[in-house]
């Protein structure tokens, strides 16, 4: 498996890895208690401050979307965490309310390979919708799944329930041998513009290679990511 050569600077420095052959040698996964416990603490840390400076405009964007479209402002769905465990992920709403019962009428238009569902210009989406997605603010409310210990600040994304269980018999499911992120690798590299298999790829050379200097370096790149939206959608 290998990215692009659209993907960004970051990981033309990770070595990306042919999966069954490490763990045919026995390769162990677990980065050990200090990592995880550090990991840990910087999630609380971060996510504390972020929900603190944002929560003013989180409240605003609430509001805002109750008074452009009827439904909740919060989308909630259930995703597979760590160990492909059930949780339920928040969002801010960013199409109509119901648009999940009209997925299967619009399947025709999917723009992605594998697994997952993505259109450009998805007529279920509402105007501030579009907005929220592109700027990436329609995440914030997984702060909360953070502190929560669902969800870290970094990791692979959350995995769709079927995605989950159709990936199950492949190397795609070690993915969820982490806590799932709320940025990750692939985000940083052109987000929705890279195929299914270099999402995996880029995942789980994350997963084999990480450690807190690379958790904070891809912080760091999320910021330009998100300023400028690169491949979101």
């Amino acid at each position: 498996m290998r990215t692009s050569a659209a993907a960004a600077p970051l990981t033309e420095t990770l070595e990306l890895v042919d999966f069954p052959q490490i763990r045919r040698a026995g390769f162990v996964w677990d980065r050990g208690s200090v990592y995880e416990r550090t990991k840990r603490v910087l999630d609380v840390i971060i996510a504390s401050m972020c929900l603190v400076l944002f929560a003013p405009f989180m409240l605003l964007v609430g509001v805002v979307i109750k008074l452009t479209s009827p439904g909740p402002a919060i989308f909630k769905q259930t995703r597979a965490g760590l160990g492909g465990r059930p949780f339920t992920m928040y969002k801010f709403r960013t199409m109509r309310d119901g648009a999940q019962d009209d997925r299967e009428l619009i399947l025709h238009l999917n723009e992605k390979d594998g697994p997952i569902f993505k259109i450009v210009n998805d007529p279920r989406m509402t105007l501030l919708g579009r907005f929220l997605r592109q700027s990436s603010v329609d995440e914030l409310p997984q702060l909360f799944n953070i502190l929560m210990g669902q969800m870290s600040l970094v990791g692979p994304r959350p995995l769709w329930l079927p995605e989950a269980r159709g990936s199950a018999a492949s190397e795609a499911a070690l993915r969820m041998v982490v806590r799932p992120g709320l940025t990750c690798l692939w985000q940083i590299s052109g987000r929705s513009e890279l195929s299914y298999d270099q999402w995996v790829s880029l995942d789980l050379c994350y997963i084999e290679q990480r450690s807190v200097l690379l958790d904070l370096l891809i912080l760091v790149q999320t910021i330009p990511a998100v300023l400028f939206g690169r491949g979101a959608y």
